[in-house]
């Protein structure tokens, strides 16, 4: 079984912003921002992951990783 990594807090640091400051940027809570910084959330809305890349100029590959827990 697989599961799927969150990595917003290593482009967070990569860009040298804050958990509030990004939460402003993209219009989310900063709880709700923490939830899925720690892997936490069950989902997350395209609106949400087009703003993180919009504003860390990334990627969606580089937020989210399929890590396969077989191998």
């Amino acid at each position: 079984m697989g599961r799927i990594m969150v990595n917003v807090d290593v482009m967070m640091a990569k860009r040298k912003m804050s958990l509030s400051e990004l939460a402003e940027r993209i219009d989310i809570t900063p709880a709700n921002l923490s939830i899925l910084k720690t892997g936490k959330a069950r989902a997350i809305r395209f609106s949400t992951l087009e703003a993180l890349c919009r504003e860390l100029r990334c990627q969606p590959k580089d937020l989210l990783e399929y890590i396969n827990d077989e191998d």
